[in-house]
């Protein structure tokens, strides 16, 4: 008897040798994967989650923050489109990091500890075909809000030209949140940038000539660059000016911000142009104190098309944001859901895989807001009733779809159905 309960302690003292988690081995993989991007020297999170000291002085905050979801930050829901550059941290991973804190944040043996992955620097694609950059430095103050400021960035182009690729690169990491591109074709932004004195305009209402050009695409921390698929393009117009709109947040000290963008423009004419439909309500009206505010749009398809993104966009008031489409079958495909919207998280997805959507497949956008006092966004102190506006106490209600169409001669018919649509609000 002795024997076999020495056998036991034996067994269990290997099973729980077995079974213990340490940085080294078990958690660094985990952070190095879905943290370090955005978690090091440089970079727009607060402090670095690269080494065993700095991980386990945030070990309970990061477990915090990792149950909730919050991060690392991904918004859409799952089962909801699947896009690229996913940062949802896998269940299991979630388990060997409470399991790691549970056992007291065990360091483990150096030799069992992974390289640091290699983190983009530098041009995504090689050198672009043309890059420019903000004409002015701008400063961002040391103390204060985040701030919302956009620039117009000329292009100075000869002749039209087809763009494959664009790449944002901030020269600060510390202070750019995130950065969103669009082409204004009006000459709009270039005006509202030059009465401005100080470098840029004001970030939050760019105005409609601001995205007269469509949109260029953005930038979050962590995100990569991804290309058009192949024979697939975005026109830009010889006169257009990117608008940059920036999110900046103050560091605790005076920093610069100058930006710079790359293009790859294609040899050729792409054989299908890459377009920007938009659902949206352009007549919002979300009476003060109200919750669970519903806002709606739907189109139906012209014409058959690919989609291969999708940006969902409204203000603090926003709440949740679901898309799908409705085939003529009768069947629907989820496009995307994001449950808890936050206006400083805004994201431009790219799907992993191109949904082809049929002639007569019906888009479906619905909003929820919410405009009470127990909103902890609510911009108005008392709550004020909200319309549609470009400033961000005002709202908007949109999703913008990047298409193509599938037959390169459906173009026009996709346009003048829009038009219709946009004509009938």
């Amino acid at each position: 008897m002795k024997n076999v309960a020495l056998l036991l302690l034996l067994l269990a003292a290997q099973e729980t040798k077995s079974s213990s988690v340490t940085f080294t081995k078990d958690v660094a993989p985990i952070v190095f994967a879905n943290c370090a991007s955005c978690h090091r020297a440089g970079e727009v999170a607060p402090f670095p989650l690269i080494a065993y000291g700095d991980v386990k002085k945030r070990a309970k905050q990061m477990m915090t923050a990792v149950e909730s979801h919050q991060m690392p930050p991904w918004k859409p829901v799952e089962g909801h489109g699947e896009f690229v550059g996913d940062r949802r941290m896998k269940p299991a991973d979630i388990v060997t990091l409470k399991k790691w804190v549970d056992q007291g944040c065990v360091e483990g043996d150096v030799k069992d500890l992974p390289a640091l992955p290699k983190f983009p620097d530098g041009w995504a694609f090689g050198e672009p075909d043309l890059i420019v950059k903000m004409p002015e430095e701008y400063t961002v103050p040391a103390e204060g809000r985040d701030i919302y400021r956009a620039f117009a960035v000329p292009l100075n182009l000869k002749e039209d030209k087809y763009v494959r690729a664009v790449q944002y690169r901030p020269s600060n990491n510390r202070v750019v949140h995130h950065a969103l591109l669009f082409l204004d074709i009006t000459g709009e932004s270039r005006r509202k940038d030059e009465a401005d004195p100080a470098p840029g305009f004001k970030g939050q209402g760019l105005g409609l000539g601001a995205v007269s050009g469509g949109s260029l695409g953005g930038w979050a921390p962590g995100g990569v660059s991804q290309p058009f698929p192949e024979g697939m393009g975005k026109e830009i117009k010889k006169n257009a000016d990117i608008v940059l709109q920036l999110h900046v947040n103050p560091s605790g000290r005076v920093e610069k911000e100058q930006s710079q963008i790359g293009l790859w423009f294609t040899k050729e004419k792409p054989q299908r142009m890459v377009s920007m439909m938009p659902l949206s309500d352009w007549q919002i009206n979300l009476p003060a104190g109200q919750k669970d505010i519903k806002i709606t749009d739907s189109v139906v398809l012209p014409v058959d098309v690919d989609l291969i993104g999708i940006i969902p966009h409204a203000h603090y008031l926003g709440k949740e944001c679901k898309v799908w489409a409705k085939l003529p079958d009768g069947k629907e495909t989820p496009l995307i859901w994001i449950k808890d919207w936050d206006f400083d998280w805004q994201e431009q997805y790219r799907y992993k895989q191109i949904v082809r959507l049929p002639k007569g497949a019906e888009l479906n956008m619905i909003w929820t807001y919410d405009n009470s006092a127990s909103n902890p966004r609510q911009p108005s102190n008392p709550p004020r009733r909200v319309r549609f506006g470009e400033q961000t106490e005002d709202e908007m209600a949109m999703a913008f779809l990047q298409v193509a169409t599938v037959n390169p001669g459906d173009n026009l018919k996709l346009y003048l159905a829009l038009l219709a649509k946009r004509r009938g609000k």
